[in-house]
Formats: C-alpha cells, structure tokens, sequence
C-alpha cells in the first residue's frame, strides 16, 4: 500500500505535476486510487467510455490499436489522459505487460483539481504535445 507521502513524492516526479509544490499535490494524492495489476491484465479496451486517467508507478504497459502497438510505457508515464479531457470513447487498449501498480484518477476528481490548478492543465497539454510529436503526427 502506498502511504499518502509517497504518493506525493511520486506525483511530483511526474512531468504532469512536477511545477507543483508538495502541498499543492496532497489532495490529488487524496484522490489517486492505487491499483495492483498484473502481466496480462486490461486496464481498459478501445471504444469503452474513459472516465480516468493512469500513472505508472511501477511496471510496464503497453498501449495498442488492435494487436498493433502505440507505445510501451513505463514508471512515471502517464496514459488515458484524454479521458478526463473529453468523453469520447477510449482510442486505444491498454493491457500491463509487466506486473504493475498504477494511481487511477477519476475525470471529475481531476476536473475539480484542474478548476482549482489551471496549470495542471498545461502539464496535460505538454503530454499529448509530446506524444503528437514523438507520432509523427504533427503539422
């Protein structure tokens, strides 16, 4: 079980919320549910509706569009993050590759924080940005 400060240690060494201080981070740590999954596991399937987004705490994931992989993640990355922007259906699948412990937050936990912290909304934006980019699917 993560305690409530390594919950904040970890968010702040996360791209999304390292222009936070330790203070600022203590209620987003409130609301990071932990997560134990295992190799094999779904954390969600394409088309299903998103309704949170997921940091890696530990382990792998991999993302990918039917059996073709987008991207293979690991500690510290961040993913379904559109989710709690927009609520179309997932774009993709998300299966954990290596035995993994993950911090779930829920979209309308996040928007609440979002509100209170609009510059969290940037760390987003360079998020989807950087992947756009690393794509190939930029202008």
């Amino acid at each position: 079980m993560i305690t409530a400060v390594e919950k904040v240690l970890f968010l702040k060494s996360v791209d999304l919320f390292r222009a936070l201080a330790g203070e600022e981070l203590a209620p987003i740590a409130d609301i990071a549910e932990e997560q134990p999954l295992a190799a094999g596991d779904q954390v969600f399937a394409e088309g299903e509706p998103g309704d949170a987004l997921y940091l890696i705490v530990e382990g792998a994931v991999q993302v990918h569009r039917g059996k073709k992989p987008v991207a293979r993640l690991g500690a510290r990355d961040v993913f379904g993050e559109m989710a709690v922007l927009d609520s179309h259906p997932r774009s993709a699948t998300a299966t954990v590759v290596e035995d993994a412990v993950l911090l779930k937050i829920g979209r309308d936990d996040f928007r609440d924080i979002l509100q209170e912290r609009p510059e969290i909304g940037m760390g987003v934006i360079q998020v989807l940005s950087r992947r756009l980019r690393t794509s190939g699917r930029h202008a």
